[in-house]
């Protein structure tokens, strides 16, 4: 196990959460968005997006930037990766995330009045944790699909006869644009290492409901990995694959 890679993972989920979460909270829970939802949505929505495709361009060339439990369940499904390098992955993005919300959870307590039972710490969730108050089956579909998405672009991009030097720029768009629509339904995990960090912190309904957070997401990754492989044959990679060494042989 290469632990720069491991490393790359737990950093990159690390930051992730503390860009991510703490727009979230910065916007939801001190209302710095005011009344406008809205504004608190796209805010969020682009502090995930924009992170992501720093960190994809950032960590990518390192350990592929999954920084994501159903990422790297996309990629060990579609067998891109053993189950032991899968394993050293989610070890190190879960840690990662843990990390990240502790940083922002000591940070957060500087500002005067804050408490996690008010402010909170961008802790994902269902029922009246929802914005909309979407029930427990509404929450598990809502998140499966939008894992699906985001992990879909990220195997389809990533694949070799798809890859481009755009690839991250639609990952990072990617996860911007299921976030849009997330937030209201659940907050939007897709990512159950960035749900594990702020519940363990928050405690409560957000760590009661945690479970779904890490199952939803981890199914969706799945689905999206036996998607793309039907859309992606693994032949059709090692076909590009061999095409690219012809060609550097040949220059």
């Amino acid at each position: 196990m290469d632990a720069r890679k491991l490393f790359a993972e737990f950093l990159g989920t690390a930051l992730l959460v503390f860009i991510g979460v703490g727009a979230a909270t910065l916007s939801f829970g001190f209302d710095m968005t005011g009344s406008s939802t809205s504004a608190g949505v796209v805010v969020t929505a682009l502090a995930f997006g924009l992170v992501m495709l720093i960190l994809a361009y950032g960590i990518g060339p390192i350990s592929g930037a999954h920084i994501n439990p159903a990422v790297t369940m996309g990629f060990l499904v579609s067998g891109r990766i053993p189950v032991t390098e899968a394993i050293g992955y989610w070890v190190a993005q879960i840690l990662g995330g843990i990390a990240g919300a502790a940083v922002l959870r000591g940070m957060f307590s500087g500002a005067t009045g804050y408490s996690t039972s008010h402010q909170g710490l961008g802790a994902d969730g269902y029922g009246d944790a929802s914005m909309i108050h979407l029930g427990l089956g509404g929450a598990f579909v809502a998140e499966v699909v939008l894992t699906f998405i985001f992990v879909a672009v990220v195997l389809a991009v990533t694949s070799k006869a798809a890859s481009t030097v755009a690839s991250c720029l639609a990952i990072g768009f990617a996860l911007g644009t299921v976030h849009l629509v997330g937030i209201p339904l659940t907050g939007t995990s897709v990512n159950p290492a960035r749900s594990i960090g702020p519940a363990l912190f928050v405690g409560g309904d957000a760590l009661s409901q945690l479970w779904l957070f890490i199952v939803a997401p981890l199914v969706g990754g799945a689905i999206a990995a036996l998607v793309m492989l039907y859309l992606y044959p693994r032949k059709a990679e090692v076909s590009a694959a061999a095409h690219e060494k012809v060609e550097a042989s040949v220059s």
